[in-house]
């Protein structure tokens, strides 16, 4: 049975829910997505004159991917067919394809299949539309919210345009809102619901971008507020907290888990302290692990900072342990003094850059053989052979110190390790100078 006569049964008898009766059925009653349905745009345009393709909607949760496909099946007279990634395998894709065949064949109706949660489909499942895309046998709308360049097989993407969704903005949730309110056939108008705009942004706020949520949660909070004797429903602040309980910030194991560990490190790279505490904050209260944070954190200290401040790494890893000690929520303290610590240090990326040099060296020039005058001579043997024979003890010479070749022959007096000026760097470029006479200064 076609998704559009489930839906209608839903709606007539009043089981769906407040975000369910309430998605549009026309591009003039979507709101958001400008970028890509604004006057004049191609997706747009091509909506309107009913033109079909096939297209990868990618965008957050709540932000409109599945209102989008219902409405290009109306406008373009095409039978909707909805696919879950999670429930659906290649055995009902064959299926789907086939009676969408005969629609065509016969009826001469093109069939758009609606495919919820896509990346969720593995490779072979993928592979099995591209033959129907291909030749127009469907229209395949997919919606994600993963990057499909990481997630959809080429082949594929190859065949389809992707369209990236944004996240809604507060006042465009609130729009959505104040439309629920005012709908008597669909909303919430019946139940004459006073809310105050603050309390409407506040909900705006917690859900977050997700237009799901927001309407989900109004109609929560209008269902267990007790109407006052003059039938009113006054959705109070506590009310409005309460519908919507905690919003998890991001996805521990999608796109977002990177796009702010990246956030966090790029913002104490810059040197920015405030940006760096406010990422910390978003990880630590979307629910991440705090210890992988620290792991990110001991590892910024080496990468980032290096010897232009050696203290950095003492202090990251010495959060790290005291977290693992106090645990939450006094340990997230520590964490917050290691990432202030490291986006206020000195920066230098000198150790980064010169260890990555020199394992590149040891990969072009293989195991070559460490200089005779290097090697210890334990035995009688291995002194005969002239191991160890021309070594100078530095502890012999004054400053503890005499320049000596101490890298293989091949690539003696190559220089790997360039310590900037910044921080105690400054010290290590002096010292560098005055023992090596510029050559590794």
């Amino acid at each position: 049975m076609e998704l559009f006569v489930e839906k209608a049964k839903e709606v007539m008898a009043g089981m769906a829910p407040l975000a369910e009766r309430m998605r549009p059925s026309d591009l003039d009653g979507f709101v958001g997505q400008e970028h890509i349905l604004g006057k004049g745009r191609v997706l747009r345009k091509a909506i309107e004159k009913g033109e079909l393709f096939s297209l990868i909607l990618w965008g957050p949760p709540g932000s409109g991917k599945t209102t989008l496909a219902r409405i290009i099946a109306t406008r373009t007279d095409a039978r909707f067919v909805s696919f879950s990634a999670v429930l659906s395998g290649v055995k009902e894709i064959r299926e789907v394809t086939k009676e969408a065949e005969e629609e065509r064949t016969f009826r001469q109706r093109r069939t758009i299949l609606f495919v919820d949660e896509i990346h969720r489909f593995n490779k072979a499942q993928q592979d099995a539309f591209l033959p129907h895309v291909e030749k127009g046998t469907i229209c395949l709308i997919g919606a994600t919210t993963e990057n499909p360049s990481f997630e959809i097989i080429a082949p594929l993407l190859s065949r389809t345009q992707v369209f990236t969704l944004q996240q809604l903005g507060p006042e465009e949730l609130m729009e959505i809102m104040r439309r629920a309110l005012a709908d008597n056939e669909h909303g919430l108008k019946q139940y004459k619901v006073s809310i105050d705009p603050s309390v409407l942004k506040l909900l705006a706020a917690l859900a977050d971008g997700d237009a799901r949520a927001a309407l989900n949660a109004l109609e929560l909070a209008t269902m267990t507020t007790a109407p006052a004797k003059d039938g009113t429903r006054k959705i109070t602040p506590e009310a409005a907290q309460d519908a919507m309980q905690k919003r998890i910030l991001y996805d521990k194991t999608g796109e977002e888990h990177y796009n702010i560990i990246s956030a966090l490190h790029k913002s104490m790279r810059g040197s920015d302290p405030d940006a760096s505490l406010y990422w910390l904050a978003r990880m630590i209260e979307g629910g991440e692990d705090p210890l992988y944070i620290a792991r990110r954190v001991v590892r910024f200290a080496s990468e980032d900072v290096g010897n232009a401040d050696p203290q950095s790494l003492l202090i990251a890893v010495a959060a790290m342990q005291a977290f693992h000690f106090i645990g939450r929520p006094e340990g997230e303290l520590a964490l917050a003094q290691a990432v202030v610590h490291l986006a206020t240090a000195p920066k230098s990326n000198a150790l980064y850059t010169a260890y990555s040099e020199a394992r590149k060296a040891v990969k072009e020039t293989g195991s070559l053989p460490v200089p005779m005058h290097l090697r210890n001579a334990p035995t009688r043997l291995m002194e005969e052979m002239g191991y160890s024979k021309g070594y100078r003890y530095p502890h012999s010479f004054p400053g503890a110190f005499v320049e000596e070749e101490y890298l293989p022959e091949k690539i003696k007096k190559r220089r790997y390790y360039h310590p900037t000026d910044r921080g105690y760097e400054r010290d290590i470029r002096e010292r560098l100078k005055k023992w090596w006479k510029g050559k590794k200064g």
